[in-house]
């Protein structure tokens, strides 16, 4: 039988129907001659006399092969002639063969000649491999026991002898093609660049690529094949990846940069929009296993671990209970007899595996490695990178001289280069692509900008590329101008998230919430933006809350407001009440909030059915308000008759941190007249939490609690 390896691999593609792997079982003898003729005539139809770009000769011998069954099974059904048991087990089996057949040609037709010709050696093998299994078919066919007629026997007869006769073939200019394709790869090992009249032969006159945009699919083709990789081939991620960089080197080297534009544009709106499609498809009807689940926090898990007592948890759920002091195991309530985490390793590939099979995506605005992307997980070859900082080169340079659409497209190619790794976002940055992108983020053309803003994202996650877009003059104004006016939404979102990337640097908090419109604009990209859009501005937010210098700036641009707006919203509540948390320390924020008619009951709220990293970050913001607000923000505070039960029930269930929170909080009403007429049953609680009575607590911005995972996304 064939491997079963290129016929997977098709499956991701096509999905044939289940029928193409099952045998009939329940047709007569009638019913199956017809549908094995229904089936030999579409394949017959579909390519007979096509020649295919490589494996011409096997494909011509298959079909050949095809179309002496199919008079075969056309004799037996105009006929009538009655097949012994022997012969109907043959025509089933005959089925199988055909859709295998026809599966392999469809694989022939659809696959790029780049992929197709790296798999040379495996595909002679199958065609091979189908040629002995009609071989064996007529050899077990009872042809004697048939009434057939002697042109129909004579052709049978021949068939057989030619099977019996095939021996494995492989193509000798297609081998030899592809071991050029794989000598160019060796160059750019060796530190050389390959001859351009070389490749220009081997790409345009050899394998008949001949414009732009046939070579975008050429790469386009390796990288899907990079991400599906299943070891089916005998290459490793590591060379495809090499031969990815060939690619695209050669692809701008020959080609040059001048692409329609209305293309160039299609191409974008095009990905977006399979991008919404898949993301929705899989929201409406996959149905993830529950096992594919944490238990903890009810999401899909991204790096599932082992516990002492054998249940499975996300690595960054489980650590987080472990933090808190807990010694049980959450689903059980097992004390545990080690906090060792051991990687689930098979559940994981599960979990990768259903994700690519079901099209369901990262959430982009999680960091890029916790779905590995194939590309950051094999460590990149010396060739990749020699041809990555070759296509660099010639990227930058029409960056800086190119047209207008050279610029588009270069820009965009950074963007897609900066996704695969440090080490191409440390050249790419010292070869001086960031003062070229800074000049496109003022570009009328929404797709320059666009990819320019997210090249710079892309650029900023290497920690000493922060300091090289922080200073390059007019880059961080330019960024938030993106940020206010940005020509896409997208554009906009990525240069919150860019700034969010920047502000981790502690020394550049201060630095951009002093620059004109930078808080303004976050502040109105969370309150009027989409998720994804509210989730970097609220990350952001957060980050320059933690500078205690930017507290002013904050209540003066409005930030307030969108924060406690922000309260009500799933996905982004947490950050906001964290940098609430942050700002209302000092009494100018303290009061801002106050003002805020929403506040007191949105930070309730939260405590009443926020995730335990909400009620944490809640019961902060209100304890901090009683202290930095002075009386009025206090009463504000005590007067709100569903706080007490929330505390109480905080003191018991909460997580460490809630608990010392709210034993504070209660320390403050007790310090209060009125509260301690409403309140004094809280005495019990606080107790319990196992808080000493101090005056008041040390309070760091370590003690707002924010997500383990927020980090920078790679687009």
């Amino acid at each position: 039988m064939a491997s079963g390896a290129i016929f997977s691999s098709l499956r991701r593609r096509r999905s044939p129907s289940l029928e193409a792997f099952l045998a009939p079982v329940d047709l007569t003898d009638v019913a199956l001659v017809q549908t094995l003729v229904s089936v030999a005539s579409g394949l017959v139809s579909c390519f007979s006399g096509r020649s295919f770009f490589f494996q011409r000769k096997n494909s011509r011998a298959l079909i050949r092969k095809v179309e002496v069954l199919h008079l075969l099974l056309e004799y037996l059904r105009d006929n009538g002639t009655n097949i012994p048991m022997a012969g109907s087990v043959c025509l089933k089996e005959l089925y199988l063969l055909l859709y295998r057949s026809k599966i392999l040609f469809d694989y022939c037709a659809q696959s790029s000649k780049l992929w197709f010709l790296l798999q040379n050696h495996s595909i002679s093998g199958h065609f091979h491999d189908l040629n002995k299994e009609i071989s064996t078919l007529l050899d077990v066919f009872p042809i004697k026991d048939v009434q057939l007629s002697d042109d129909i026997r004579e052709q049978i007869e021949l068939l057989q002898k030619q099977s019996r006769r095939a021996k494995l073939f492989i193509d000798k200019n297609d081998d030899e093609l592809r071991t050029e394709f794989l000598s160019y790869l060796d160059e750019f090992e060796n530190g050389r660049v390959p001859d351009s009249a070389q490749l220009r032969s081997f790409f345009m006159m050899k394998l008949q690529i001949l414009h732009p945009r046939s070579c975008r699919t050429e790469i386009e083709s390796l990288e899907e094949q990079i991400i599906n990789h299943e070891g089916d081939v005998e290459l490793t991620v590591t060379v495809l990846n090499g031969l990815v960089a060939l690619t695209r080197y050669s692809r701008f080297l020959l080609f040059g940069f001048e692409e329609d534009e209305i293309e160039l544009e299609n191409r974008n709106q095009i990905k977006k929009l399979k991008r919404l499609i898949t993301q929705e498809i899989a929201e409406t009807f996959v149905t993830i296993p529950k096992d594919f689940y944490c238990p903890i926090s009810l999401d899909l898990m991204k790096d599932p671990v082992i516990i002492s007592t054998g249940q499975t948890y996300d690595r960054s759920s489980i650590s987080r209970w472990l933090e808190e002091g807990h010694c049980t195991c959450p689903k059980t309530g097992q004390m545990l007899a080690h906090t060792k985490l051991v990687p689930n390793r098979a559940l994981k590939n599960l979990i990768l595996k259903f994700c690519t099979a079901h099209g369901i995506p990262p959430d982009p605005s999680e960091v890029v490695d916790v779905v590995p992307d194939t590309f950051s997980m094999a460590s990149p070859s010396k060739a990749a990178l020699e041809a990555n900082q070759a296509t660099t080169m010639l990227l930058i340079l029409h960056l800086e001289k190119g047209s207008q659409t050279a610029q588009t497209i270069a820009a965009r190619e950074i963007r897609l280069l900066s996704k695969t790794g440090k080490e191409n976002r440390a050249f790419i940055a010292e070869a001086g692509a960031i003062p070229c992108l800074r000049k496109l983020l003022s570009s009328p053309n929404a797709v320059a900008q666009e990819n320019s803003v997210t090249a710079l994202l892309n650029l900023s996650i290497y920690e000493k590329n922060k300091s090289r877009i922080i200073d390059e003059e007019g880059c961080l104004e330019s960024i938030i101008d993106v940020l206010r006016l940005g020509h896409t939404t997208e554009a906009r979102e990525n240069a919150a998230a860019t700034l969010f990337s920047l502000s981790a640097v502690h020394g550049y908090k201060k630095r951009i919430a002093d620059k004109a419109w930078a808080i303004e604009a976050l502040a109105q990209l969370l309150q009027e933006g989409n998720l994804r859009g509210k989730k970097d501005a609220v990350t952001a937010l957060f980050n320059l809350s933690t500078h205690t210098d930017n507290c002013v700036r904050m209540v003066e641009a409005g930030a307030i407001t969108a924060l406690v707006g922000a309260l009500g919203t799933d996905g982004v509540a947490e950050e906001a009440a964290g940098s609430l948390a942050l700002i209302v320390r000092q009494p100018i924020g303290a009061k801002a909030v106050v003002k805020e008619e929403e506040a007191v009951s949105g930070l309730m709220g939260m405590m009443r059915c926020g995730t335990a990293r909400g009620k944490e970050n809640a019961v902060a913001a209100l304890l901090e308000l009683c202290r930095s607000g002075g009386a009025a923000a206090t009463e504000k505070v005590v007067r709100v008759p569903a706080l007490a039960g929330l505390l109480q029930t905080l003191l018991f269930t909460g997580t460490k941190r809630a608990r010392r929170k709210a034993a504070s909080l209660a320390r403050v009403f007790h310090r209060c007249e009125d509260a301690a007429l409403h309140y004094g049953g809280l005495g019990v609680g606080y107790a319990y939490a196992g808080n000493s009575a101090t005056s008041r607590d040390t309070t760091f911005v370590g003690d707002v609690s924010v997500p383990m995972s927020m980090s920078v996304p790679v687009l």
